[in-house]
């Protein structure tokens, strides 16, 4: 994996650039949709190539580990040959599933022991076997296996956190040097940076994770319930340290906002479940504001869900219809939701990265936080 800075612009840490993979190029900033059993909730992937004209999407290393399992990947020849996406994917490294499950759970140095919650079978989770899993996904950026503590955790949990972490991050580094890719393509490894929301032990994480040079790193730990000012604040702390000529990837962030203020931060890549999870709910997200597409204003206005918009689903339906749909409990409400809220994330990472270019971010940045955030 080969990452470029092409552009920077005054006033601002963020940075257009390019990540060549051997599955396609990643211009960034670039917001990556989530599709955790290998597929993007209610959207095919000819809607995420033409329509929403997603880059790279994740895949979920806990989730595809239970269920289909490894075997199938494998004897498909990978997750690229199982789900017919031809383009770079990442994937997790459980890490957050394991965050998310803390009553079925159970760490130690070894690993994670978990209980599956398809079937509450037992399972263990080591560095080592986290990336013989993503061999085997053959995904073409893998994460290291950490601990997620909750954001409100106290110092000493952190830092208890944070060493494990560490040790779990030596190991899997070297059984990665250790080991080839199964498919015939080249696959990255992405440390991430942990220590929740106490300053040095950001710090001391961040150094850690420099000094391994591996071909990405990323962020952990955040939008996991501190508050946004500390989020801003760990970000700048972390990326400060992190080398500028290596992509950084924020997890799990988040409301367009949020994206604005990581890039302005130097951030390069991201991913959350929100634009889809939400979108299932209702809610939309446009250059304007945010729409409740189940609020009765919409129920007699047959204008298209946004005229000066590029997407097909925007250009076809009208709010009136769209909430008719959700009203209705039509599965198709869903669908339009969900490949109307990504084709705006994506939308949005092109303009930020051609306002680097430009060098006006700064000053487009001001406007379109406004923008965003109004409640229509």
């Amino acid at each position: 994996m080969k990452y470029t800075v092409i552009a920077t612009a005054s006033g601002t840490n963020g940075r257009a650039g390019l990540i060549e993979t051997d599955h396609g190029n990643i211009e960034t900033p670039i917001f990556m949709p989530v599709g955790t059993v290998g597929s993007v909730k209610a959207v095919h992937f000819a809607e995420l190539r033409d329509d929403i004209k997603a880059q790279i999407i994740l895949g979920n290393t806990y989730h595809l580990y239970l269920r289909p399992g490894m075997d199938i990947i494998e004897r498909a020849g990978g997750l690229h040959k199982f789900n017919g996406w031809d383009r770079p994917i990442l994937t997790d490294s459980g890490g957050f599933q394991v965050f998310s499950l803390s009553a079925n759970r159970k760490l130690k140095d070894e690993g994670v022991t978990f209980r599956s919650h398809i079937d509450g079978s037992k399972h263990l989770f080591t560095p080592e076997k986290v990336v013989d899993i993503q061999r085997s996904i053959g995904s073409d950026i893998m994460m290291a296996l950490d601990e997620c503590p909750p954001g409100t955790s106290d110092y000493r949990y952190a830092e208890r956190s944070l060493r494990l972490t560490q040790r779990w991050l030596e190991r899997g580094w070297k059984h990665f040097n250790a080991t080839e890719p199964r498919y015939g393509h080249s696959q990255a490894f992405f440390p991430i940076v942990q220590g929740c929301v106490y300053e040095d032990l950001r710090k001391d994480a961040a150094k850690h994770v420099a000094d391994l040079g591996a071909e990405g790193n990323a962020i952990g730990g955040l939008a996991v319930g501190e508050p946004v000012e500390q989020m801003y604040e760990m970000i700048e702390v972390v990326n400060d340290i992190l080398p500028a000529n290596r992509p950084r990837y924020l997890m799990g962030v988040g409301t367009p906002a949020n994206m604005l203020e990581a890039i302005d931060r130097g951030v390069d890549m991201m991913d959350c479940v929100m634009p889809t999870r939400n979108g299932r709910n209702g809610m939309l997200f446009t250059r304007h504001g945010i729409m409740n597409m189940r609020n009765k204003k919409w129920a007699d206005d047959f204008s298209p869900l946004q005229a000066d918009w590029p997407s097909i689903v925007d250009q076809v339906y009208s709010k009136a219809y769209v909430r008719h749909l959700f009203v209705a409990n039509e599965l198709l409400a869903l669908q339009i939701a969900s490949i109307h809220n990504l084709a705006f994330y994506l939308w949005l990472m092109r303009e930020a990265r051609q306002h680097l270019i430009d060098g006006d971010f700064a000053s487009w940045k001001k406007q379109m936080l406004v923008d965003v955030q109004q409640r229509l």
